[in-house]
């Protein structure tokens, strides 16, 4: 439907050779993808640190952030995507975050979602699976849901989507460790399948 088509993975755990040359290597590519204003950045900080780099995407006015993290004995490229609704673009951001998944096939997406919206939020979820490859959703800002007593499940919500579900406070860092952790293995995984 969105033009995405399977990759075949690699089984190493941090380099393989550059789809585009075949020689070199590049590192695994995590993408932190949601709504505009869900704390995608924040997450972006937390798993990176505070080194990162900001360009433009080729063509457009659109700043896309990339960094590095090592976690799970791994080093990364994180890149943090402009904020989207659809990958059905109606807004420049968010063709420059479709054409990100399409061109640069990120080895797992992180969808970043408020706790206090899930229900605006899935829409967005269940396109991203669509697309093929792995995502992880970080139900972020659960300490404001909570304080607004929403209460979610979030072992329900991974076994209804399939999808590991990971619950977040980027700024509290509430749940940071295992976000890394569960993105780890789930790049893992995926990349032997």
């Amino acid at each position: 439907m969105f033009g995405f088509k399977r990759r075949k993975r690699s089984g190493q755990c941090c380099r393989r050779p550059s789809p585009r040359t075949g020689k070199g290597c590049f590192l695994p590519k995590i993408a932190i993808a949601g709504s505009p204003n869900v704390g995608k950045s924040v997450l972006f900080n937390c798993l990176t640190g505070s080194y990162a780099t900001v360009s433009n995407y080729p063509g457009t006015t659109v700043e896309v952030t990339r960094g590095r993290a090592v976690f799970g004995g791994c080093e990364y490229e994180v890149i943090d995507t402009p904020g989207a609704y659809s990958l059905l673009p109606v807004s420049e951001e968010e063709r420059v975050t479709r054409d990100i998944f399409i061109d640069e096939r990120p080895d797992v997406i992180v969808h970043v979602a408020d706790s206090k919206n899930i229900e605006r939020m899935l829409p967005l979820t269940l396109q991203l699976i669509e697309t093929g490859i792995p995502v992880l959703l970080a139900l972020n800002v659960i300490d404001e849901a909570e304080k607004l007593g929403i209460n979610l499940d979030a072992r329900y919500i991974e076994e209804q989507l399939g999808i590991p579900v990971a619950v977040t406070s980027g700024v509290t860092g509430r749940g940071i460790t295992e976000l890394k952790q569960r993105i780890s293995n789930y790049a893992r995984q995926c990349r032997v399948r």
